[in-house]
């Protein structure tokens, strides 16, 4: 019997764990090439740009493996490449010290520029490295000019013929608009091949991935079918229905062994699903670190997520803002919110923390080690996102036994099942966007948190889901498998 082929798969990303990252797109660019790698079908390695944080930290692991021009537009630009293996998975490093030695990842007026050479140099140092990628699979707008500079300038070129393109949508809302008058002096773009990143009279280079590329990956399959609607498309739902048979959904999967109750070094207290009783313990430290009430029989209701208005943050505004006694925190829960972002969002939950100061704490702040602290104390995980891609922190929450309340979108309605009456189930979910339908929601897992044999179970069940990354890479390997038929 031949043996089965293993696929080279090439993840170029802007954010990848441990070296620099923002969010979900920074961790699934980690986790899953490692996945990949461990079922031995494909050799997953990943290319991201050596930023200002990464050199300091890392460069003493690194390798250096060459140098070369990169063109883009009327620039001809120096770019280094440098190669370090870590958990299994290489990474390579593009270095040019003008684009990435900066103190920030993004938020620079020459993002556009800066992230088209990374998307050229990608393309530029197949030749060099040390293996030859079947699959180029990039990661949302600023590398989705990977796709349409292979079609325009390699896709005939020799030793590039017959490499796919896989372009991954971690949140269809982020698509890289610009005027179109900067396509020839900052992409290198010429008029006649204007149209493939054309859209509504301005470029978008997520419309042109989707154009260019082979497949859509996106973060779940429900997502993989809200995207194509006009409310969740963001403008792009006549491209992506043109397109829909390149569009799969593949759910996320997460790091058990990072967010491992049992384990984790963040806990007050380790615990797994045959300890559930030592949760209690993580709740009466985290109150009395935040200066909360000592009762280990309050319900603790968390909320971890960026604080921009599509996680819901707006459901909770209008939620606490209702007159007593129909304001959710009158209901006698302890509300903890974790996170940062929109500047209003912070202070408005920064006031109400004022406002309520015995049962309500508000951290602004992004810290993994408090989001272990807060997971673990808590006993429910609100969730009312207006969208969600995938989302890891209902995952992250049945992990530690804190049960999710989430809204029915994406990869929430693929990974929560309602409980219904507590007998099945790993959490509660409300289908409707409207803050009375959240707060009903959440006071029905209340009521259920003080039935104990109840909710002991329903905490089980939670904790013995499988959220591993090993289904997902099952699945991509498919995907790769029909790509280089």
């Amino acid at each position: 019997m031949a043996k089965a082929k293993i696929h080279n798969v090439l993840f170029v990303t802007t954010e990848a764990e441990p070296f620099a990252s923002t969010g979900g797109m920074g961790e699934v660019c980690s986790i899953l090439p490692r996945a990949l790698n461990k079922t031995k079908k494909t050799d997953a390695r990943v290319m991201m740009p050596l930023y200002e944080e990464i050199a300091y930290r890392y460069k003493s692991e690194m390798t250096f493996v060459c140098n070369i021009t990169v063109a883009l537009a009327w620039r001809n630009q120096y770019c280094g490449l440098f190669r370090m293996e870590r958990d299994g998975v290489v990474y390579y490093f593009v270095d040019n010290e003008y684009y990435f030695k900066r103190n920030n990842l993004y938020g620079y007026y020459d993002d556009a520029e800066r992230f088209a050479f990374f998307s050229r140099a990608a393309l530029e140092l197949i030749p060099y490295l040390d293996f030859k990628p079947d699959i180029l699979q990039s990661n949302d707008h600023l590398t989705a000019l990977v796709p349409v500079y292979y079609k325009l300038f390699y896709k005939n070129v020799t030793g590039y013929t017959r490499i796919k393109n896989v372009f991954t949508i971690h949140n269809i809302n982020y698509q890289g608009i610009y005027p179109t008058i900067i396509a020839g002096d900052v992409f290198g773009i010429g008029e006649e091949d204007l149209p493939l990143v054309e859209y509504n009279g301005r470029i978008n280079l997520v419309k042109g991935a989707i154009v260019a590329c082979d497949k859509i990956a996106t973060m779940s399959p429900q997502y993989a079918r809200e995207i194509r609607l006009p409310e969740f498309a963001g403008g792009l739902d006549g491209v992506l229905i043109e397109n829909r048979q390149k569009i799969v959904g593949i759910l996320n999967g997460i790091d058990v062994d990072e967010y491992n109750p049992k384990t984790s070094a963040s806990l007050f207290v380790n615990y797994d699903a045959d300890s559930i009783e030592k949760k209690k313990k993580n709740k009466i430290e985290l109150q009395r670190m935040l200066s909360l009430p000592e009762n280990e029989n309050v319900p603790m209701v968390c909320m971890i997520a960026n604080m921009v208005a599509y996680k819901g943050y707006d459901l909770l505004r209008k939620s606490i803002n209702k007159v007593s006694p129909d304001n959710i925190l009158d209901s006698g829960i302890q509300l903890v919110i974790l996170g940062q972002g929109d500047a209003d969002i912070e202070r408005f939950l920064t006031h109400v923390q004022n406002m309520y100061d015995g049962r309500v704490r508000t951290l602004v702040t992004r810290n993994n080690d408090l989001t272990r602290k807060v997971l673990a104390a808590a006993d429910i995980c609100l969730i009312p996102s207006k969208t969600e891609p995938c989302g890891l922190t209902q995952m992250y929450a049945c992990r530690f036994g804190t049960i999710p309340v989430v809204r029915a979108t994406g990869g929430l309605i693929d990974s929560i099942v309602d409980c219904g009456k507590g007998d099945s189930g790993n959490g509660f979910v409300f289908e409707e966007y409207d803050s009375d339908v959240m707060d009903k929601t959440v006071m029905r897992a209340v009521d259920m948190y003080r039935n104990k044999p109840l909710w002991n179970a329903l905490v089980k069940r939670a904790m013995d889901c499988d959220f591993s990354w090993d289904k997902a890479a099952l699945e991509y390997n498919v995907l790769y498998r029909v790509l280089a038929a």
